[in-house]
């Protein structure tokens, strides 16, 4: 009986060993991937979008604000 114990017991450790390598590896892995995203493909700056100036209605403004303030005051 104790024989089988022990060699359930170095299973048991065998399997968590190789669990963990193959843990290390990944975060290893994803690090170098994100690594080479940020060095080959650098992230472009972003332009914010007006909409006022892009000729929108404030009309249409005024009630999607309206709409959003009503939806919150029932919603809370």
């Amino acid at each position: 009986m104790t024989e089988l114990m022990s060699s359930g017991i170095e299973l048991m450790f065998a399997g968590m060993t190789i669990v963990f390598l193959f843990l290390v590896m990944l975060v290893g892995a994803i690090n170098l991937m994100s690594f080479l995203v940020q060095r080959f493909f650098p992230e472009q700056p972003t332009t914010a979008i007006h909409l006022t100036s892009g000729g929108v209605d404030k009309n249409v403004i005024a009630a999607i604000t309206a709409a959003v303030h009503q939806y919150r005051s029932k919603h809370k």
